[in-house]
């Protein structure tokens, strides 16, 4: 995993409306969420959530059971100190997600835009899948996001992995069915196109 104190200077020094993976509201995240048709009681973790809107957007969609974690102690108080009273609805998990303590079957639904494709080391990958398949529900969802093939080769100055849809299911496994994929077209504060590809799995009951 990428250094900590990296993150913490991202989001000590940039405008978190700055950031290439800014989107001002996650329509997308949200239309998956939404379409696995869980109660608004659901656990859902938001990983690498970080300052991320996608949280304001549950809260506001009536979600009630949401944690956010993420490496960047300063993402998580930006998020917090934009939400307000709101904040203290959510639980916030300052953590790497390669060692993160997360207690088994607990999350209904795991989403991740843009964290996984930061894990070049395959020991890294595989403790990730861990935590998966350690902290979802049996049946549970696991929504993740990664650049897809033609997208781009780093990000925030960091290597990146890019993926087609086959090959991010397969670095998840048999314990993971695979039941959609799409692509989107980010665009970025900047003005740039950065292709994304999002892997809709369930967790294997067995």
């Amino acid at each position: 995993m990428q250094s900590k104190d990296h993150w913490e200077k991202v989001y000590s020094t940039k405008a978190t409306d700055a950031v290439s993976w800014f989107q001002p509201h996650a329509d997308f995240s949200v239309g998956l969420i939404k379409a696995t048709g869980v109660g608004r009681d659901a656990s859902i973790i938001d990983v690498g959530g970080g300052a991320s809107t996608l949280v304001d957007d549950l809260l506001a969609n009536g979600y009630t059971n949401l944690s956010v974690l993420d490496l960047s102690a300063a993402a998580l108080a930006a998020a917090r100190n934009r939400l307000g009273a709101k904040a203290t609805d959510v639980r916030w998990i300052e953590a790497d997600i390669t060692r993160a303590n997360l207690a088994g079957n607990q999350f209904d639904i795991w989403h991740d835009r843009a964290v996984f494709h930061f894990l070049t080391a395959p020991e890294d990958r595989a403790a990730y899948v861990q935590a998966v398949f350690h902290s979802v529900k049996p049946g549970g969802h696991v929504i993740v996001a990664t650049f897809a093939e033609d997208g781009p080769n780093q990000c925030s100055g960091l290597p990146v992995m890019r993926y087609r849809a086959d090959e991010l299911h397969a670095e998840f496994g048999a314990s993971f069915s695979l039941l959609s994929h799409e692509k989107e077209a980010h665009h970025t504060p900047s003005g740039t196109v950065q292709q994304f590809v999002y892997c809709y799995c369930r967790r294997i009951s067995s």
